[in-house]
């Protein structure tokens, strides 16, 4: 029996260093598309990015392989090549020897990984105003985080969400004709993340 696989495309937005920020994810998963969102008042780009990749591997039930698609090389790198693991063997100081920014979404971030079989991280173009592999997804993502952003601010054109709240909804599977957006958004994913298990064989990883 195949061993089971999500892929998770997310990104991160805020206003200037620090202000309303939000956060999105779009999760393919056991033949099922979900988005994610949230946003905070008092925020930074960074915690967003941070925070969108733990609510995305929360979302999905524990023991799948996950692939997660940024645009965040800070967060992409980080992970992959370990500099975290460093962190709570030196008292979560940083090579400058003062205290590691975020610690606490760093070490939530830890803990969702582990609920996994593996985790894999791939860094994605991001706003890119051509075609490409996973532009849909990151774009996808971009649109959600900006719109909870918004919110965030106080703009309610948006939507009507809390600020530090979380929305969450599954495509549906049937859609009418004002969603059939989600539909071509789909058959995007499933593309992107084809073209890139063919091509991974033979291209560097990232």
């Amino acid at each position: 029996m195949p061993e089971p696989e999500a892929h998770a495309y997310t990104d991160g937005a805020s206003t200037g260093s620090r202000g309303p920020g939000g956060y999105g994810a779009v999760i393919c998963w056991e033949g099922k598309t979900e988005e994610v969102s949230g946003g905070e008042r008092d925020t930074t780009n960074l915690r967003m990015e941070l925070t969108a990749a733990c609510v995305a591997l929360e979302a999905i039930d524990e023991g799948h392989i996950v692939t997660i698609y940024s645009d965040s090389s800070y967060l992409v790198n980080c992970m992959r090549r370990g500099w975290h693991e460093r962190w709570p063997e030196n008292g979560w100081l940083n090579h400058r020897k003062g205290p590691v920014a975020n610690r606490d979404l760093w070490e939530r971030l830890l803990e969702a990984t582990r609920r996994h079989r593996e985790v894999r991280w791939r860094k994605v173009k991001g706003h890119s105003k051509t075609g490409g592999a996973h532009k849909t997804g990151n774009d996808r993502a971009d649109e959600l985080a900006v719109a909870a952003k918004k919110e965030a601010g106080g703009d309610r054109s948006s939507g009507s969400m809390s600020p530090g709240s979380v929305r969450s909804r599954a495509l549906p599977g049937k859609l009418p004709e004002d969603l059939r957006w989600a539909e071509a958004l789909r058959e995007d994913l499933r593309r992107d993340i084809a073209r890139w298990a063919e091509r991974s064989g033979t291209l560097p990883d990232g």
